[in-house]
């Protein structure tokens, strides 16, 4: 085992990992590694082959593939250097040292000055949610199928059935439509969608596959294979309502039931966790409350938009440059807190003296608005308010706060939404 020094570690080469790497090194980081247990980078964007990406950060449509390979371009001749197929097992945060593995370099301790934490994100399963019947084949988490039907060329059913309207869920039932299956239906346990609007009209109302709100699946059926799925309406407290019962035939059912950001090496290093989020806890530039090591993408809080990865990520990969040498721990903060209708905000804590003009806040809400205000305060002093026409938990939304009003602030800065007066 021998020890090697970088400026900058980056653990993840998805979206995220790509934008912080090259940011990183834009803002003076000499030495950068990225580590990527898959065997290229890109991450789940290289299965994403639909367009509807990069119109924010390109200012065009591109393919997640596309997108991908706009920042993999970009790495040529930065000197970043790349290990794929190695396996991250653990982050001291404390001597900002990272245990790696892989069959060509073997058991590593390779030491940071700063690292950037860009894990992604996964699915949640069956079992996560519990699901009741038999244990056939033929029950897939959306992003599942769509690897197996988009790089491995496996055709996963025919008659599908959708559990959950995340927006992978809501790209597949198009995918799976286009390649000759017949998708029956989307089943939502929540009265509102939890995917983008546009993937809503894109993806189902487009090919006229029905969209079941306050619905969700009480039995599945089946043997060797997924024969049936019984799925019934929920009542407010979202249990089943008897009577309501209906019966689909099919031998396919994705799941698309929420992501989960990959923390595990987050939480073993002992850095602060959001229960919200389930990502850590961070400051303004993305560092988290291990000093020199940032975390960004959806290891940080699950996004709506890649073009949204890319500029947070951007933020991580800058600050961690600053930081490497440095060796500087988080001076006193202001704590940004969700109040009424807010489910949480990103980032959690804000040094002012470190923000140059605004800090762009990330929230998402617990309910929909139609005709809302977002309402900044401190105490009862009342800092900004911004109108919004529209706010729904499915996508994530974020105010521009100027820094000359956190200035004013003597303690926490709550955020909260309300229905704006008629």
């Amino acid at each position: 085992m021998s020890e090697l020094i970088y400026d900058v570690i980056v653990v993840g080469g998805g979206p995220a990992g790509l934008a912080a790497a090259l940011s990183a090194h834009e803002y003076g980081a000499q030495k950068v590694l990225i580590l990527e247990r898959d065997g290229e980078l890109g991450g789940i964007l290289n299965q994403c082959i639909h367009n509807g990406f990069g119109l924010h950060y390109f200012k065009e449509e591109l393919t997640g593939p596309e997108y991908a390979g706009r920042f993999v371009q970009m790495l040529s001749g930065t000197g970043i250097e790349v290990r794929l197929d190695t396996m991250v097992l653990e982050v001291d945060a404390a001597q900002r040292v990272v245990q790696a593995v892989s069959k060509t370099y073997g058991y590593q301790f390779l030491k940071a000055k700063s690292i950037v934490l860009a894990m992604g994100c996964r699915e949640r399963t069956r079992g996560a949610i519990g699901i009741p019947g038999t244990r056939p084949a033929g029950i897939f988490t959306a992003g599942t199928a769509q690897r197996y039907v988009n790089m491995e060329g496996y055709m996963v059913g025919k008659r599908v059935l959708i559990l959950g309207s995340g927006d992978i869920g809501l790209i597949m039932a198009r995918r799976m439509t286009l390649e000759g299956a017949r998708v029956l239906a989307c089943v939502e346990v929540m009265p509102y969608s939890g995917g983008l609007n546009r993937n809503i009209v894109q993806c189902l109302e487009d090919y006229d596959i029905p969209l079941y709100l306050s619905h969700t699946i009480v039995d599945i059926r089946g043997s060797a294979r997924v024969e049936q799925a019984v799925v019934a309406q929920v009542d407010a407290d979202r249990n089943p309502i008897p009577g309501t019962e209906r019966v689909f035939d099919c031998d396919t059912i994705l799941l698309s039931v929420g992501l989960i950001p990959e923390n595990e090496l987050t939480r073993t290093a002992g850095i602060r966790m959001d229960p919200r989020t389930n990502g850590a806890v961070v400051y303004e530039n993305m560092e988290t409350s291990a000093p020199g090591v940032f975390a960004c993408g959806n290891a940080l809080h699950v996004h709506d938009l890649v073009d949204y990865v890319t500029e947070e990520s951007r933020r991580a990969g800058a600050a961690a440059a600053a930081f490497a040498g440095r060796d500087e721990s988080c001076t006193a903060a202001l704590e940004i807190q969700n109040g009424a209708g807010v489910s949480y905000t990103v980032p959690q804590y804000v040094r002012p003296e470190n923000v140059e003009r605004r800090l762009k806040l990330f929230f998402r809400v617990r309910r929909i608005y139609r005709n809302a205000v977002v309402i900044v305060r401190c105490g009862e002093k009342q800092l900004a308010r911004y109108q919004r026409d529209h706010l729904a938990p499915g996508e994530m939304e974020h105010i521009a706060l100027p820094r000359v009003l956190m200035d004013r602030a003597q303690g926490p800065i709550t955020v909260e939404v309300q229905e704006a007066e008629q």
